[in-house]
């Protein structure tokens, strides 16, 4: 497809495995080995424990904060229930998991294909960024290029961000170690803020083994990120408020939906209250950790109770947190529930909560060991990085949502045509068949040039777009679609196209 092409160029000049600067010389830090152990339990379980209790409530409240008498449930059976009956809950959990497991067979500098065809191989449900990179790589489309804002219209949405946990919870203190593995795993899905988010959550839970200030710990993490970038400067907002704010963290989340809820790339959340942009949820993560004051409830209470992606902002403001207090200072009544099911795969893995634990403490020594710290008995030395910045990228650069229509349509095997003004688009519908196995093979025009076919599934692949495009001339173009396989017991329906132009919708009241 031509969109890949011009990604190809696009990309080339634009990745590399490198940061902005050099690693500074490390300070040298110490802990023992049974505090790291300790607070890499904390890490994991606080992640699970948080998205268990945000299950209940994710994009339920979309664009509002959660009331305060709106009860969220909690006992001690709640992960075994969704364990037992929502497993795809989890995907903060399963995709660090397949991920984590490429380190534990081919070593921390194990190259990005072989993260991107694991994760593209395993049976686990996924949504948004995640798969359309699943998708791109089972097409060809390799890392970077997977996740590249031109071959995938979730760049920025939250993915990378709720699965880096892994990449922290083995870096203790090491952010810029951190930094060059997040590259090569975060852009098989993400893209500009969306990579920045993993990066900066793999960076706070590095400095969580070391610093035990919540404040301290993000805006440590922050210097991973550069300042340029919308992604930067939302989080910064966001400590600005509170200083501004200190007790009143509905204050500083209304400050923040003035300011940066607005979406620009994901085809759900455009011209929408659905917001799953990295950046912004990132805010909600930190807001729970600056006015959580170091509750565990207060602190994943209150990031999910922004709203927005609640189980996924509660699993990241849980698991920091828990790496920061340890696993020994999360309280009974939180811990309980884990210890219920801390022997039992997450769906789709052969991997437990306790099996994450002795995989990450192994693999965390391993990694002091290969940047010259030292173990000795039951005490770790670390060399510890200050953070530096990663390089700048910024995707859907002057696009700006224009306007979103409505198509409902059926396709058949006759060329579906229309006519559109603008810079890029994104086509999304509906795709039904009796057989599971069936793929319908899409055949993709604009302005009358064959851009190569689109795949619609149900098996292991599938996406919510159709068809999308950017960069290209402003001006008018025509989209064809044909179905070129079409089969009896299927259904392809184009549901709406959004459009995209170089110039920002203005609002003029003197006209």
């Amino acid at each position: 497809m031509r969109n890949l092409i011009v990604g190809i160029l696009f990309a080339t000049g634009l990745f590399s495995l490198q940061l902005v600067s050099a690693k500074s010389a490390p300070d040298v830090k110490t802990i023992s080995k049974t505090v790291l152990l300790d607070k890499i339990k904390g890490g994991w379980a606080g992640k699970a424990i948080g998205c268990t209790y945000g299950g209940p409530v994710e994009f339920r409240f979309n664009g509002s904060i959660i009331p305060n008498d709106y009860p969220i449930e909690w006992n001690k059976d709640r992960l075994k229930w969704y364990y037992d009956n929502s497993p795809g809950l989890y995907d903060d959990m399963y995709v660090n998991i397949v991920l984590d497991e490429v380190i534990e067979r081919l070593g921390f500098n194990a190259p990005a294909d072989s993260f991107a065809v694991s994760f593209a191989r395993a049976g686990f449900p996924l949504w948004h960024a995640n798969a359309s990179a699943r998708y791109n790589v089972q097409h060809g489309i390799m890392p970077p290029l997977s996740g590249h804002w031109l071959n995938n219209p979730h760049a920025d949405d939250i993915d990378f961000q709720i699965e880096a946990d892994f990449i922290g919870l083995i870096t203790p203190g090491m952010a810029n170690t951190g930094s060059e593995l997040a590259d090569r795993v975060g852009h098989i899905f993400n893209y500009g803020d969306g990579w920045y988010g993993g990066v900066f959550v793999a960076a706070m839970y590095s400095n969580a083994f070391f610093y035990n200030n919540a404040e301290t710990v993000v805006r440590n993490a922050l210097r991973t990120i550069p300042e340029k970038s919308d992604f930067y400067q939302c989080i910064n907002d966001i400590l600005t408020w509170h200083k501004m704010f200190p007790t009143d963290w509905k204050r500083t989340w209304f400050e923040c939906e003035k300011k940066w809820a607005s979406e620009v790339g994901c085809s759900s959340g455009v011209l929408s209250q659905f917001d799953i942009d990295a950046k912004i949820n990132s805010a909600y993560v930190v807001i729970g950790l600056l006015y959580g004051d170091k509750n565990f409830y207060k602190t994943i209470d209150i990031a999910a109770r922004c709203g927005q992606d609640s189980d996924c902002n509660a699993s990241t403001s849980g698991g920091v947190l828990g790496a920061m207090i340890g696993y020994s200072n999360i309280p009974e009544r939180w811990k309980e529930g884990a210890n219920v099911v801390e022997d039992r795969p997450f769906s789709f893995t052969d991997v437990s909560l306790n099996k994450l634990y002795e995989m990450s403490l192994s693999q965390a020594c391993s990694v002091v060991e290969k940047n010259g710290g030292k173990i000795t008995d039951d005490m770790i030395t670390v060399n510890y990085e200050t953070p530096v910045a990663v390089r700048y990228e910024k995707g859907f650069d002057n696009h700006y949502p224009m306007i979103r229509y409505n198509i409902n349509k059926a396709l058949t095997d006759s060329l579906y045509e229309c006519s559109f003004e603008g810079i890029g688009f994104v086509v999304r519908g509906n795709f039904k068949c009796v057989d599971k196995n069936y793929i319908a093979k899409i055949k993709m025009f604009v302005d009358g040039k064959d851009e190569g076919n689109v795949d619609m599934m149900y098996i292991n692949g599938g996406r919510d777009e159709v068809c999308f495009k950017y960069n290209m001339p402003n001006g008018k173009h025509t989209l064809g679609l044909k179905w070129l396989n079409p089969n009896p017991d299927a259904q392809v329906t184009i549901n709406n196209m959004l459009l995209y132009s170089n110039q920002r919708n203005k609002l003029d009241y003197n006209e």
